[in-house]
């Protein structure tokens, strides 16, 4: 029992001792919850009261704000009512100025109106006083006009008449020499080879063959006649086709490389030099058009252009003459605002009829007009290669311009190979026909025979006289000579008075 109760009591002892130290936490807790209450309740009214200050600033910023809005308004509507008052005002001038102009063009329309009743009394009167109507004595006005001023309208055109043919003659002048500086091409043309020389008497004979057949069979392959004996160590070619006399030249140098000769490897050989003449044919046509820089021409053309690789005129290339014509036409052009392209390629293609003469009947300008247009070629090109000669009327600038640099091409110096021989025997027959006629009395023939300048007696040759001497020797000319491009008769009239003041 003691056991027991002494359990009950320490039992009892903890309860209490445990309710004593809860008791003294839960004060303390207490104490605790009322510091953060307190401290809670400070930082709240803190911010209250920044919070209210805050506001009380905002509320302020918007009063200012709204006060400024305000007297912007009230600006405003001031600036509004000025410019309406204003836009009034000018409302009002102009329905014044209105008015004041409606009562301005009556009284000008009633002044119109009076003048026109005064001018149509005065023209009845005048109509009368002269006895002319109003149309007739316009036309006499007109007719004296025009009698007083005709002679002046006379000497004024034939004025600038004049001046326009010195001004075109100093301008194309220019333009020619501008074109022959800026082109620089060879003096002198190669001529078309027609010999090969042969290494020794044996290949000879076996170009001869056994009997004479592999001559035989080369001019049957070829088309071309060789004589071997003629000249000693050549073989001279005979053909009037120069495609044929290339094809020979290659034949007979790749025989005598070879070796071989005999009528079955003749043919093979000569087979062969046609494909290769043909590709240089090509070849030379493109380069040609290449290097004067015309685009587009068809592939019958450029092979027929290539051919004039091998013909020459007067010891000219025709192809080099070709060329450098392009070059020179299309510079000229360029100056005088022609179509540079069309004017390029008819100078180019202007001799290809020379290509075809002995296979066409007509004369070479008109085959090249005719295989052009035959081809495609535009119808100015072929237009332009077809008059550039005289005896047939150009009709574009492009064609006046293929027909002045062919004789510019073939006239410069050195272009044709002509021995001085034949060249001063020309010079000669020039003064000679001039020499010829009646009151002549000196002649000279100058600049490489282009001009002959002749000095009559003024004492028996007049001035219709020197006119018709010009055009008789001209005509002259023309019938005894033979001559490339135009010659110019320049007969000079001269009457001098000499007298000595003592």
């Amino acid at each position: 029992m003691l056991a027991v109760v002494l359990a009950i009591v320490g039992l009892f002892a903890g309860f209490g001792a445990n309710t004593v130290i809860s008791r003294q936490r839960q004060s303390t807790s207490e104490q605790k919850a009322q510091k953060e209450l307190e401290r809670a309740k400070k930082e709240a009214s803190k911010l209250i009261t920044q919070a209210r200050e805050d506001a009380s600033k905002a509320v302020e910023e918007t009063r200012k704000e709204e006060q400024t809005r305000r007297r912007e308004l009230k600006d405003l509507e001031s600036r509004m009512v000025s410019r309406e008052e204003a836009l009034d005002k000018k409302l009002d001038d102009l329905d014044k100025r209105s008015e004041a102009l409606r009562k301005n063009e009556d009284e000008i329309e009633q002044l119109k109106n009076e003048i026109r009743d005064v001018r149509s009394k005065q023209q009845d009167k005048l109509e009368k006083i002269a006895k002319l109507s109003k149309d007739q004595a316009a036309e006499k006005l007109m007719q004296m006009t025009e009698r007083d001023i005709k002679n002046d309208l006379l000497g004024l055109v034939n004025k600038l008449q004049n001046d326009a043919k010195d001004n075109a003659e100093e301008q194309a002048a220019l333009i020619i020499t501008t074109a022959m500086e800026r082109m620089a091409s060879e003096v002198t043309a190669e001529r078309t080879i027609t010999s090969v020389k042969l290494d020794n008497d044996e290949m000879k004979g076996r170009i001869i063959g056994k009997e004479g057949r592999n001559i035989q069979a080369l001019q049957r392959a070829t088309g071309v006649d060789i004589m071997v004996d003629d000249t000693p160590g050549y073989a001279v070619l005979s053909s009037f086709d120069p495609v044929r006399r290339e094809v020979a030249r290659q034949t007979m140098e790749m025989l005598m490389k070879d070796g071989r000769i005999h009528p079955g490897r003749i043919e093979e050989v000569v087979e062969k030099a046609q494909k290769i003449v043909e590709k240089d044919v090509i070849r030379a046509g493109e380069d040609a058009a290449r290097e004067v820089g015309v685009i587009g021409i068809p592939k019958e053309i450029l092979q027929l252009l290539g051919e004039l690789k091998y013909r020459t005129s007067y010891g000219q290339n025709v192809l080099k003459h070709s060329t450098e014509m392009a070059h020179i036409a299309g510079i000229i052009a360029e100056e005088v605002g022609a179509d540079v392209k069309i004017t390029k390629y008819a100078a180019l293609v202007h001799d290809l009829g020379k290509a075809l003469t002995h296979k066409m009947e007509g004369k070479h300008h008109h085959i090249s007009g005719e295989i052009l247009r035959k081809y495609g070629a535009p119808e100015e090109v072929a237009l332009a290669a077809e008059q550039h000669h005289d005896d047939v009327d150009a009709t574009s600038v492009e064609a006046l311009i293929v027909r002045t640099v062919d004789a510019i091409s073939a006239s410069r110096p050195g272009a044709r190979n002509v021995s001085a021989e034949n060249f001063g025997e020309r010079m000669r027959e020039l003064e000679n026909v001039a020499n010829g006629f009646t009151g002549i009395e000196k002649s000279y023939a100058i600049s490489a025979g282009r001009e002959v300048r002749v000095f009559v007696r003024p004492q028996q040759i007049d001035d219709l006289s020197a006119i018709k001497l010009a055009r008789d020797i001209a005509t002259k000319i023309e019938s005894t000579m033979q001559y490339p491009g135009t010659i110019k008769i320049n007969v000079i009239r001269e009457t001098r008075a000499i007298e000595f003041a003592k």
